[in-house]
């Protein structure tokens, strides 16, 4: 599913990420584990297509990170440490404007704004703007977000970060 092959990002003189390689299966979890400013996150967004790496080569389901980004940003769903919910906007408009972004299929939208936000808790929030949700409610609507166009690849970027111990357990208890 996703392969790392020799991968440097450097930011001018930085080198954020050296020589990283590895493996992950489909069906497997995944995580990286560092001090801050270990490269953590941006490996993840190299991998999510975000930004190109200096050397080396990733690939998402045998698709190049560089030269296939497109394809590959169909079938990933990458959720950053501050995911980025328009807080002017319901969370049912949060959920439509991802599946429209996703072009997600007119005639599967109801069932799936009811399965993310279902499973997720949020269905009676629907008419609540996103900036009056609490941490882990944000947190829990931009997840489903995220899944909206059904992934094949998940990646969670510090997800439940800030979040309090109810609302991170709930939050794992999704995945």
């Amino acid at each position: 599913m996703v392969e790392v092959k020799n991968i440097t990002k450097r930011f001018d003189s930085i080198e954020a990420v050296k020589d990283v390689s590895f493996n992950v299966e489909r069906g497997n979890i995944f995580g990286l584990v560092g001090s801050d400013g270990a490269g953590k996150s941006t490996l993840l967004r190299l991998i999510a297509t975000m930004i190109e790496p200096t050397r080396g080569e990733i690939l998402v389901n045998g698709l190049d990170v560089v030269t296939q980004k497109q394809k590959i940003k169909n079938i990933i769903g990458y959720m950053p440490q501050r995911f980025g919910l328009y807080q002017d906007l319901t969370v049912d408009e949060n959920m439509q404007f991802f599946m429209d972004v996703f072009d997600v299929p007119k005639k599967e939208r109801k069932g799936r704004r009811d399965k993310y936000l279902g499973f997720s808790n949020l269905l009676p929030f629907g008419d609540r703007m996103a900036a009056k949700l609490s941490g882990g409610m944000k947190q829990k609507l931009g997840l489903a977000c995220v899944l909206v166009h059904e992934p094949q690849l998940l990646i969670l970027d510090e997800p439940t970060n800030g979040v309090d111990p109810v609302s991170r357990h709930e939050f794992w208890d999704i995945l």
